[in-house]
């Protein structure tokens, strides 16, 4: 049989909904809805750590981040800070706790000021009163794999919802909703879910078995029972439960997500990031998209801009600066940790992270973070934050922390002009990830909480052809897409051909390319992949290849790829275009960009002492050499028009802050 009658087929319908939901964009650049986040000013997430909320504080902070060139807030409900079960505070979604959340709302409403809502307390979404049967579990475990420790109302326990059941997550947001109703009002809202940081290991559900032996004509209990799912004797059988995992977390949790803030009148912004699914197809399903760094490479935020790019969305967003030098433990200091150098931050380093975001797809910053506080105080820390402060004695505040803003609004209001430009489309590797089951050694012991590779934080697209901008494309966007006109219609995107480059494909995604290619579709072939799962097709599976390679615009050599590149040259910066009628907008990120990793060094944009590409913009049927000089700490931002190449001032190069 041919497995995947599928999840991502049943998934089909909603994406194409949510295509239109708000914010999307028509195939010349204009709006056919509101824009959301329109003026492109940062926004910052707000630690509300559980206590009393003084509404006057909250008028001055607000007033306090207006004036600091932030464009709205994102309100985080967390623990008590330094874990002091003594501090009084409202119950979570009490009524006194809801009369200072509207009142906060109102507040940003009267400012013009955007107010987004972590859409519970901690990012996995967890309740005092969930009802027996609604708690995550794992095929082991249904009881410690629930528990959430340190939310708002800590120290009491809550349960973390299932977020395989669309039940239990309606149940759930039934009660945020009751809370959240008056806040609803006056200007959209965004509600918001963090990355998923929730148990995968031998994550299970209700009916999970029945669903799997559906789709794949076999019983996976016994490998959960014998804890043997993720030996490497047993990788097509893992490779089948992830399939499975995929479609319960899209069907389940995102789509409910997704519909629940459009029916409350609000949207729906996520960060995909860790679920255990198709990242890709998941990531259409919310209104806005959003990646992280550097926690996660910045080309991971390629995902978040190739979602974007086919399901015709404006802005992509990022929770940016999170761990910048480094991870300390909430439980340090008897809950006092702190990010290591945090009050002394250097914005030349966060810059680099900045950059190398907006040059992967990024175009709408949202700050990690700034914690409430009293005026005049600077008690209140979030523990892996580069911290926002209102208080001069901390390094992000004042006049730099408000020239940065600027700075960030500027080109990501250029990077919101027309659409994203790109002329290759690349095969993603969610196949590959999914049969290789775990990263190397030295990527846990880095990260401690990070194990399997279905996370896809290291994946890019080949930098061979990086001057052509690739995005990724799934078997889902090439099941609908066309090849006419010279050009592979996918989704709300245009290519001229396709690379592919992994290990392992479905059958099916391979008999849409084999159908694209009869059509003309260039497609380069660095691989001739395998079929994954343990239901295989091998007749099947070497026929379509077969004919697929025996096509003359088909090729397993680059050759086959004709058409020249927006930028060439070596050594090639990162970049990303927007293409608005007949001008590109190229945003060229500082060669040192491609040097940051996690945990960044302390000062090291300091050590970029300048450099410059030779490179040829191919434009306008023409190519036009040009050099690109890079100040140090600068990037660059080049207008192209068939007049030719002008680069636009950004105005903004930080200096070295107070160190520490």
């Amino acid at each position: 049989m041919i497995k995947k009658t599928t999840w991502l087929s049943l998934t089909a319908a909603a994406v194409g909904l949510m295509l239109t939901a708000c914010g999307t964009q028509s195939r010349d650049g204009r709006d056919s809805e509101e824009r959301l986040y329109a003026s492109c000013k940062p926004y910052t997430r707000w630690w509300w750590f559980a206590a009393e909320i003084d509404t006057n504080d909250v008028r001055q902070q607000l007033q306090w981040l207006k004036d600091h060139e932030f464009g709205g807030v994102e309100i985080a409900w967390i623990y008590p800070m330094g874990l002091d079960s003594t501090t009084q505070h409202p119950e979570f979604l009490s009524a006194q706790w809801s009369t200072a959340v509207n009142a906060a709302k109102r507040m940003a409403d009267s400012l013009q000021m955007g107010c987004d809502f972590t859409y519970g307390t901690l990012w996995p979404f967890n309740d005092l009163h969930l009802p027996d049967g609604d708690q995550t579990r794992t095929y082991h475990d249904s009881v410690e794999a629930a528990r959430c420790y340190h939310s708002w109302d800590y120290p009491r326990i809550s349960r973390i919802i299932n977020h395989l059941d669309r039940k239990a997550f309606v149940g759930y947001a039934d009660r945020m909703n009751q809370a959240l109703a008056g806040a609803y009002h006056g200007a959209k809202p965004g509600l918001f879910v963090d990355s998923w940081e929730v148990e995968t290991m031998y994550a299970w559900t209700p009916g999970f078995d029945t669903t799997f032996r559906a789709q794949h004509g076999y019983d996976i209990v016994p490998y959960m029972e014998n804890k043997t799912l993720t030996d490497t004797a047993n990788i097509d059988v893992y490779y089948d439960f992830m399939h499975t995992l995929s479609g319960y977390v899209m069907q389940e949790f995102y789509q409910p997500f997704a519909d629940n803030a459009a029916r409350v009148g609000a949207f729906s912004r996520a960060q995909c990031g860790g679920a255990p699914t198709d990242l890709l197809t998941a990531f259409t399903l919310v209104d806005i998209p959003e990646t992280e760094a550097i926690l996660y490479e910045p080309s991971f935020s390629k995902i978040a801009a190739s979602a974007a790019t086919l399901g015709g969305k404006q802005a992509v967003t990022a929770e940016t600066f999170t761990c910048a030098y480094g991870w300390t433990s909430l439980l340090k200091d008897n809950g006092h940790g702190m990010s290591p150098h945090q009050g002394r931050e250097q914005i030349a380093d966060l810059k680099l992270i900045c950059d190398a975001l907006l040059a992967n797809g990024t175009n709408q910053i949202i700050w990690h973070g700034f914690a409430y506080n009293k005026p005049g105080r600077r008690d209140n820390h979030f523990y892996t934050t580069c911290q926002v402060s209102m208080s001069p004695e901390d390094n992000l505040s004042g006049d730099t922390l408000a020239a940065f803003n600027r700075y960030m609004t500027t080109v990501s209001q250029y990077m919101r002009r027309g659409r994203n430009y790109s002329d290759m489309a690349v095969y993603m590797p969610l196949e590959d990830s999914w049969m290789h089951v775990f990263y190397p050694d030295r990527v846990r012991e880095q990260m401690k909480w990070v194990w399997g590779q279905y996370e896809m934080r290291f994946i890019d697209t080949p930098r061979e052809f990086k001057g052509m901008q690739p995005l990724w494309v799934n078997e889902h966007f090439l099941s609908q897409a066309r090849y006419a006109d010279g050009r592979l219609h996918c989704g709300q995107a245009d290519f001229r051909s396709l690379y592919v480059g992994v290990e392992y494909m479905e059958l099916g995604a391979l008999r849409h390319i084999l159908r694209l290619a009869r059509e003309g579709l260039p497609v380069y072939m660095a691989t001739q992949p395998k079929e994954p799962g343990r239901v295989k097709h091998p007749a099947d599976y070497a026929a379509a290849m077969q004919e697929l390679l025996a096509l003359d615009n088909v090729g397993i050599h680059a050759a086959v790829i004709t058409h020249k590149p927006l930028l060439e040259g070596d050594s090639l910066p990162d970049f990303w275009c927007r293409q608005e009628g007949d001008t590109y907008y190229i945003f060229v990120a500082n060669p040192m960009t491609q040097t940051i990793s996690y945990p960044l060094d302390y000062c090291h944009a300091f050590t970029d002492q300048g450099s410059q590409r030779a490179v040829t913009v191919h434009h306008h049927g023409k190519s036009e050499p040009y050099t690109l000089r890079f100040r140090p700490q600068e990037s660059l931002l080049l207008r192209v028009t068939p007049d030719g190449i002008t680069p636009i001032d950004l105005g903004f190069t930080p200096t070295a802050m107070r160190k520490g």
